[in-house]
């Protein structure tokens, strides 16, 4: 990106837009750095008014200590370089390079690291803290040659390390990925030492460029996709199964096929995590079946689900996975060794991500590898990401049931269903994944960030509520959330409501809606609600107690609740305080 390009895409966003507002806290001039990251930030957040801030020069420890106390922001950009530590390793200083200075500033620098530990802490929840440890090198005040690391360089960057390690446990500081940065911008040529000494910025245009980029990404991160759906033959092992045989198929190193193994171990990684993994394959369903009976498989058989294995189109297996799933396309991404298959699906299911099998192709093999990760992983995983997969198969197994010979009441009461109720959840990351990733039951579609979430969620007379459940069928973790406030006390504003379509059929809303009502003490709740393209199964759902699908805003009395509600088996638990997620 040039400067000419950022400046227009931040004077492109409209007036009106919501704010989102950034502190860039660095100890130099930020000149090119803070308008390279509006724009960036600016292009992840198109429907927001992006403002970037900075501190004052050459006080980095200062500009957070002042954000501690200061209006709350959506996030805090920190470019941490050496010269924030000790003002002997800034170019621009007067201070001695000698060896009283190159052992004195050791210490120092882990003192001012401890006081900028100290001021993150001080500040309150809710901005996101993107994080970079110094991208410069260092200045040669050291007694060896620049070939040869001091032992004094090596503690810098041991207390530095150090002090990142000690941050990145917390949800809302993320670190960035200096590895991933050096690809981008060549360490050699991230310095411009003209600019720092005339201008006090020591960043090349491109550096600051590229570092910005990583901010914005850490500020605004992009919502990781849901699934993947992959291809057998010459992608997950190497070989055509039908023709070779289940044995033959192969995937390790020996065979000269060790990319598929290593792209099977991506997978079951990723389903660890909570991604979903379903197959797409023209084959044999029985040859398919005995090859995922090998026990040298590095992805499990049960990590996978469903496997669609048929002669027929593979837009139709993808179609019917994305049902079973019941998420869109775009939350998805197709992985085959054939462009023409892939350009089937992407005709078939426009937003879906396509992604080559490089079957020949080491270097852009392992361009694949990392572009799965990146669109896949996440930030920190919960036990409900580790439930997900199972909880599909077990609402798989539920719907089967539930569709059967049974009467639904009498099913609905046989299946042994608890609801807890965690009214203490403000702290569960997972509890704002849902509220942003949920479409069909959304009272409006808002999605928050991690700031806006937090001023919801503390303010007076503030309502917070994480849904969890499981039946016989098996656990599902949690599944619904809904937050809103008390209005005087005769009425709960209800602002955001959500619950996963894994959840459906089974009354869980009607429960929450109960709840509600007992344990606020109102006799109406206003939903602040808008329709969606998507959103149709909730309106479906007030419509049963307001006669009509809602079109705006609308309040629901206790005795409109009472006398339509059904009949709820339920086991409630409730809890005040966040044991319900692990």
């Amino acid at each position: 990106m040039t400067i000419t390009e950022a400046l227009r895409i931040t004077q492109s966003a409209s007036r009106d837009a919501r704010p989102f507002s950034v502190t860039l806290v660095c100890g130099f001039t930020p000149l090119h750095l803070q308008t390279f990251l509006a724009a960036h930030l600016q292009t992840a957040l198109p429907d927001r008014k992006v403002t970037v801030t900075a501190g004052l020069y050459g006080n980095l420890v200062g500009t957070l200590e002042t954000a501690a106390d200061a209006a709350p922001q959506d996030g805090l950009a920190i470019a941490l370089e050496w010269a924030d530590l000790d003002a002997r390793l800034d170019y621009r200083s007067a201070g001695s390079w000698g060896l009283a200075a190159a052992s004195d500033i050791v210490s120092s620098a882990r003192a001012m690291l401890d006081r900028i530990a100290a001021a993150l802490a001080r500040i309150p929840p809710g901005p996101r803290v993107a994080l970079s440890l110094p991208t410069l090198a260092l200045p040669p005040l050291f007694h060896t040659p620049g070939w040869q690391a001091s032992q004094k360089e090596l503690a810098l960057q041991s207390a530095a390390l150090q002090f990142a390690v000690d941050l990145a446990h917390e949800d809302r500081i993320a670190v960035i990925n200096l590895q991933r940065l050096a690809e981008g911008s060549v360490a050699a040529e991230r310095h411009d030492l003209k600019s720092d000494l005339y201008t006090g910025l020591p960043y090349t245009v491109e550096h600051a460029d590229k570092l910005a980029s990583q901010l914005a990404l850490a500020v605004a991160p992009p919502s990781p996709k849901k699934g993947i759906i992959s291809d057998l033959d010459d992608t997950l092992w190497d070989g055509i199964v039908g023709e070779v045989g289940p044995e033959a198929v192969t995937w390790d190193l020996a065979s000269h096929a060790h990319m598929h193994g290593l792209y099977q171990k991506l997978l079951a990684s990723l389903a660890e995590s909570g991604t979903l993994i379903g197959v797409a394959s023209k084959n044999d369903p029985a040859v398919v079946a005995k090859a995922f009976e090998r026990t040298d498989l590095l992805l499990r058989p049960e990590q996978v689900f469903p496997i669609e294995v048929h002669w027929n189109a593979k837009s139709g297996s993808v179609a019917r996975i994305l049902e079973t799933w019941n998420i869109a396309a775009d939350s998805v991404i197709f992985v085959d060794d054939s462009p023409m298959e892939l350009a089937e699906v992407t005709a078939a299911h426009p937003g879906i991500e396509c992604v080559l099998f490089p079957k020949s192709d080491y270097q852009a093999f392992l361009a694949m590898l990392r572009q799965l990760r990146d669109r896949c992983g996440k930030e920190r995983v919960s036990k409900d990401d580790a439930l997900r997969l199972e909880s599909i198969r077990q609402g798989a197994a539920f719907r089967e049931h539930a569709s059967g010979g049974t009467a639904p009441e009498q099913f609905l009461e046989q299946i042994a269903a608890l609801v807890s109720f965690d009214f203490a959840a403000a702290g569960e990351l997972r509890v704002l994944e849902l509220v942003n990733k949920t479409n069909q039951f959304n009272l409006n579609g808002k999605r928050y960030a991690q700031a806006d979430w937090q001023k919801l969620i503390s303010g007076t007379g503030a309502v917070l509520a994480a849904v969890s459940y499981e039946d016989k069928f098996g656990p599902l973790g949690t599944v619904a959330a809904i937050a809103g406030q008390l209005d005087g006390g005769r009425t709960l504003v209800i602002e955001t409501w959500v619950m996963s379509c894994r959840a459906f059929a089974r009354r869980i809303e009607h429960q929450t809606l109960k709840m509600l009502f007992g344990t606020t003490g109102v006799s109406e709740i206003e939903f602040r609600f808008t329709p969606t393209p998507k959103n149709g199964p909730l309106r479906q759902f007030f419509a049963t107690f307001l006669g009509a699908e809602p079109q705006s805003e609308f309040r629901l009395t206790r005795e409109q609740f009472e006398a339509k509600c059904p009949p709820l088996y339920h086991e409630v638990r409730e809890m005040r305080r966040a044991e319900a997620h692990g």
